[in-house]
């Protein structure tokens, strides 16, 4: 295999691929990037056996061959190296010489046939989404996504869509919080899948402001995303998810509209004194047309507040501060509503207008509660 590339286009290609590459593995092949040199294309490829991400570039392709590179040396030598142009030829040994200008290294690869083979997805759905519906859907929902495997299922966003409402929602769930994101798309049938939250925390780094469209594939076990030149390959979730719909409360007895920015200004200021050693419920008091705000640990008190406009009953809540803080930052609206149900119940995250989104956020109990 001999070819030459443009560096600065194998070193972005390297960048986005290398994430789905195993950082330990049994297997090296695992911790590498499969390279093919074909036609006047340069494929690379990277796969830890749940995600797999493809892509490729234009060579000037001299002699055609395919190789198994370790990722993270490879891309070092890439970033690193001189010049615009990169150089790589490998023998029959697999013996392999990277050059550019003055520079030149020369590493062992593996074998292309110890590269596990990506899955064919045979597509029993396709559609697409434009891309910025796509982001803002993941961005809205990927906190709430669970962290541990103790519910694997809830380790990855559940998407339904329905083809009679002609929308998709997307929901994450974490045993504190919930986020809800619905929008409006073409839709060819109903379906329902869960998405590893790990695959789509990768696609947002894929996705550009400028993408128009995501075409996605979909299978009984993978999912298949086509973003600008990459394909992203992943294993679908099993499992039984949360019934989101009867975990959401139906009814409130109050609702408070508040500006976004100065309710998150006013927890970071109240959350000063709370840290992992020193921990502290955010207490909020929605009274009338007012947030008071305060938190008190062992180092010291704080409280502060800023305006809102209240309609029902007064309630004073606890929430984690974490928690309360990245629903807010979710909302990508400068005013929404908060519903509550008094002091022990979660409280609703709405926007002014609609249901596009729906974040749920658990309390905390409050010591001086009975």
């Amino acid at each position: 295999m001999k070819f030459s590339c443009d560096r600065q286009a194998l070193c972005d290609a390297l960048s986005n691929v290398s994430r789905a590459v195993s950082s330990k593995a049994a297997l090296p092949a695992l911790e590498g990037i499969l390279l093919k040199a074909q036609g006047d294309k340069l494929s690379l490829s990277g796969y830890d056996l749940e995600l797999g991400i493809t892509t490729s570039l234009p060579a000037s392709i001299e002699q055609e061959g395919e190789v198994i590179l370790n990722a993270r040396l490879f891309s070092d030598m890439a970033r690193k190296i001189s010049g615009e142009t990169l150089s790589i030829s490998c023998d029959d040994k697999l013996l392999t010489v990277v050059n550019s200008g003055a520079t030149e290294f020369t590493i062992l690869g593996m074998p292309a046939s110890d590269f596990p083979e990506l899955p064919s997805v045979d597509s029993d759905l396709s559609f697409t989404l434009p891309g910025a519906a796509m982001k803002s859907m993941i961005e809205q929902t990927l906190f709430a996504v669970a962290v541990t495997d103790t519910k694997p299922a809830h380790t990855g966003t559940l998407f339904e869509m329905d083809e009679s409402a002609g929308q998709i929602t997307a929901v994450s769930v974490d045993g504190f919080r919930l986020a809800m994101r619905r929008e409006k798309a073409e839709i060819p049938q109903n379906a329902t899948f869960i998405v590893p939250g790990k695959t789509l925390s990768e696609i947002t780094k894929l996705l550009k402001d400028d993408d128009k469209f995501v075409s996605i594939s979909l299978s009984k076990k993978h999912i298949v995303f086509e973003i600008e030149g990459y394909l992203v390959i992943s294993r679908l979730l099993d499992g039984e998810f949360l019934d989101y719909k009867n975990a959401i409360p139906k009814n409130s007895s109050t609702t408070v509209t508040i500006s976004v920015r100065e309710m998150v200004e006013s927890i970071e200021r109240v959350s000063l004194l709370i840290t992992d050693r020193l921990k502290s419920p955010v207490r909020c008091e929605f009274a009338e047309n007012e947030v008071r705000l305060s938190s008190a640990t062992t180092i010291g008190k704080a409280t502060d507040s800023f305006p809102c406009e209240t309609r029902g009953n007064s309630v004073e809540i606890g929430f984690n501060n974490k928690y309360l803080l990245d629903a807010l930052k979710a909302c990508q609206s400068d005013q929404v509503k908060l519903e509550l149900s008094g002091p022990l119940a979660p409280m609703k995250v709405v926007p002014m207008d609609g249901d596009s989104f729906l974040f749920l956020v658990l309390p905390v109990r409050l010591k001086n509660e009975n």
